[in-house]
């Protein structure tokens, strides 16, 4: 079972080709209104993927923090993404089968004495499983 501590980061040259593309398209984004390419960008993009090429111990503190700094966005934003996918799309689906009547779960007060449900037909279909 992994520990916290178990983790494995991504390795130094993915981090460094993913911040490479990232300061690339910094860099070149003032293309599109006609404007001067950011320098400063293109010298950093440019030491990531010489780093990331060679695999440069380097860049392991960086990735370290970038990967820490994952963690904690995903302790908040995952919560956050599922609280919406259940108020935006489970309750309104919920109450839609209210006011149309619908108990797809069967879970309707029943005055029987058992909410079995006997299967009609053949008990298995087991032939030609494959």
């Amino acid at each position: 079972m992994l520990k916290k501590d178990d983790t494995k980061l991504p390795s130094n040259r993915s981090f460094g080709l993913v911040f490479f593309v990232f300061f690339l398209i910094i860099a070149l984004y003032p293309l599109i209104n006609n404007e001067d390419i950011r320098v400063w960008s293109l010298i950093i993009c440019l030491i990531f993927i010489l780093l990331g090429l060679l695999n440069s111990e380097i860049l392991t503190p960086l990735n370290k923090i970038w990967f820490k700094f994952g963690l904690f966005l995903g302790r908040f934003i995952s919560p956050i993404v599922m609280g919406m996918v259940f108020f935006f799309i489970v309750t309104p689906t919920g109450v839609l089968m209210r006011i149309i009547g619908k108990d797809l779960l069967n879970l309707k007060f029943n005055k029987e004495k058992s909410y079995w449900i006997e299967k009609k037909g053949p008990k298995s279909k087991m032939k030609n499983q494959f």
